[in-house]
C-alpha cells in the first residue's frame, strides 16, 4: 500500500516521496510537502514549472534568441556563438568540407567575434 497524506498547506494528497523526511515525522497533522516547503520557480514563456531557481535558469535558454548564424554554410539557428561552433566542430554543418576545413572557419569566426566585442 502507498503510504499518502495531505499538505497542511495546498491540502493536496501526495505520497511519502512528496514529503521530506523532516516533514513526515511531523506528522498527519502537520505535514507540508516538498512543493509548499520550497516553494516553486515558474518559467513565464511557457508555464513551466521547477524546483530550484538553478532550473529554472537553465531552461530560460530555451527561449533566448535564436539570432547567431553559423559562420560556414550562415543557417541563422544559434543562441550563442559557441552554439555555432560546436554546430561546425561535430560535423554538422553542410558547408564544411573535413576536419580542417572546419578548423580554419571557427579560427575566423572566433576572430570576427572577439573583434566585435568593445
Amino acid at each position: 500500500p502507498v503510504m499518502t497524506r495531505q499538505c497542511v498547506q495546498c491540502d493536496k494528497y501526495k505520497n511519502r516521496r512528496s514529503f521530506s523526511s523532516n516533514q513526515w515525522a511531523k506528522g498527519e497533522d502537520s505535514s507540508r510537502c516538498t512543493t509548499c516547503v520550497c516553494g516553486v520557480f515558474g518559467c513565464n514563456k511557457c508555464d513551466k514549472i521547477f524546483r530550484d531557481r538553478n532550473s529554472l535558469k537553465m531552461h530560460m535558454q530555451v527561449h533566448r534568441a535564436k539570432n547567431v548564424a553559423c559562420p560556414v554554410c550562415g543557417d541563422r539557428r544559434f543562441g550563442a556563438g559557441a552554439n555555432a561552433v560546436m554546430h561546425v566542430e561535430r560535423g554538422h554543418c553542410r558547408g564544411c568540407k573535413g576536419r580542417d576545413s572546419a578548423r580554419r572557419h571557427i579560427y575566423e569566426f572566433a576572430s570576427c567575434q572577439s573583434a566585435m566585442r568593445p
